[in-house]
This record gives C-alpha cells, structure tokens and sequence, in this order.
C-alpha cells in the first residue's frame, strides 16, 4: 500500500573494531548549538500486506537544510514509545532525520501483539511460529516486516527526505534489539549501521544465535557498523503465570552474558566495525531511553 544515563565502555579483544567516542563526548554530540532551530514533524501511515496491522511512521527532521549528501537517517523500531522519549531538548540541534516506526493505536495491548509479531524470527519446523502458545499470541513475522520496511517504509521516507545512503541507521530495544539484529544477519545491506539495546537474546531460547551462525556476508566495500548496548540489572518479570519466575531467571542469565558474547564474535567478522557499551545496573525496560543518547550520536557520526 502507499502511505495514507550512565553508561560505560567494555573492551572487547583486541581484534575488535571500536568506534570510541567517550561519555562526555556522546553529551555533546546531542548538545543544542546556538544556532539550532527547531526540529519539524510529521508522519504518515502505511498497512501491513495482510491488512491486520497499521503502522504510524513520525518523522523529526532538522531544521537546517540537508548537506549534499541527504542528512544521515535513524529507524527507530517501537516508534510510538521512541518518539515520546524524543523530546525537544534532545531533538534540538541534531542533524539527523529520524524516523519512528510505531504503530496506527495508543491501545497498548494491540501493540503488543502486533510487535511481538513483527520483531520476532520465523522458526523453521513450527507452523506457526508463536511468540507466547499460551496466550495463542503468534509471532514469527520478521522477514514480512522487513519486506515492508524495505519496499514500503524507506522508499516512502526517502520520497519525503533527502537521505545520505551512506548513514542509514536501524535501532531497537529488547523485542526490536532481536528484529535489528535479525536484519543485520539476514539483511545486511538494508541499512549501513544497526544498533540494538538489550535484545531479547533468550527468546525461544536463544534462537537467534543459530540465525548468528548463518548469518549472510557482509555487504563488501564497505563497513558495517554496529552498536550493542546491554543493561545490568537483568530483566524483571510482573506477571504471576506458573513457570514465570524460572523463565525470568533465564533469562537475566542469558542477558548476563549472551550480549557481550555476541558482541564479541560479531567484532571477529571482516567489514564489521563493532561498538559494545554496557550500562552497568540499568534495568531492561530504562535500557530504552538510556540508550536513546548513544544512538542518536552514533547515526550522526560521519
């Protein structure tokens, strides 16, 4: 259809590939210079193929005009959550266009469903694929969403805004932290850079791991950068169902380790650039505005 916080640095090995810019100097890249005019806003809409989803992109825009070559782009999965922490203090001097990817609905529960759809792998033998079997709540719809993002989403964006194809940026946290990566190791030439905070290594038990060790060859000519964030307060779990409790135990296990792990073997890959910042007793669910910072930093780099 067409469009109606705190943070440290933990070393990798030294084959690693780091992009080192300091605390103090992601502040300032974010820091509104005395010339910034405001940002401009605004969003259209899009459907999914089977029609069961609609989906709200906002844009925030600079308020200078684009260098030659188009202004760096920022996708930010779980756009209505994303645009909300986007204030006007952190939008104000930033050069970049953002694009949030939300969804068409305020009604939590709807989006819900609907990301754990979007953001989640198919699995190879389970017809469906579910994200959550006792709440029949189906997931599996990755490769759909990215084929929306990359025949719909981007062309509509870049008919809109000047973008530079050299700065393409794909974020996301926990459920979109899982989505970016997957992009990254199906997809890689979707987007130049991918940045993923706390993503949720451990659903169906880390099957995205085995997608790491299939992953597709990076795009040659050029690098790929990635920046991996990890909290370290673990994942904390409200709800009561039996098992649950267990489950939230595994999980801050696999939290614990999975992500600097990956980190740490995606750094070995040629053309890869890799950043891993760890947010030392930041919890699962303030990873996401507290990884909004480094983010922002990141796909504005040159």
């Amino acid at each position: 259809m067409i469009p109606s916080s705190s943070s440290s640095f933990v070393p990798l090995p030294r084959r690693s590939l780091l992009l080192a810019l300091a605390g103090a100097g992601l502040a300032a890249c974010g820091a509104p210079g005395p010339a910034a005019m405001p940002n401009r806003r605004t969003q259209f809409s899009l459907a999914s193929a089977d029609g069961q989803r609609r989906y709200r992109v906002q844009l925030a825009l600079p308020g200078t005009p684009p260098p030659a070559a188009g202004y760096p782009l920022l996708v930010m999965l779980d756009g209505n959550a994303a645009m909300a922490a986007l204030s006007d203090e952190i939008l104000a001097g930033q050069t970049l266009a953002i694009a949030a990817l939300g969804y068409e609905t305020e009604e939590r529960n709807e989006i819900n469903q609907a990301r754990a759809f979007d953001y989640t792998p198919p699995v190879p033998g389970e017809q469906p694929t579910w994200d959550d079997a006792q709440r029949q709540r189906p997931g599996g719809g990755a490769d759909l969403f990215l084929d929306l993002v990359e025949q719909q989403v981007l062309p509509a964006i870049r008919s809109q805004v000047p973008c530079d194809p050299a700065r393409s940026t794909l974020w996301g946290h926990s459920y979109g932290g899982l989505c970016a990566l997957y992009a990254l190791f199906t997809r890689p030439q979707l987007f130049t850079r991918y940045a993923a905070a706390d993503p949720s290594l451990w659903w169906h038990d880390g099957f995205l791991l085995s997608v790491e060790e299939r992953a597709r060859p990076l795009p040659p000519g050029r690098s790929t950068q990635v920046l991996l964030m990890a909290g370290g307060a673990g994942t904390a779990t409200r709800s009561q169902r039996p098992g649950m409790e267990e489950q939230a135990r595994n999980r801050r296990a696999m939290l614990s380790d999975a992500t600097p792990h990956l980190a740490e073997r995606q750094a070995q890959r040629a053309g890869m650039a890799l950043r891993y910042q760890a947010f030392p007793g930041v919890g699962h669910g303030p990873m996401r505005p507290a990884s909004i910072p480094p983010t922002l930093a990141f796909a504005a780099a040159a």
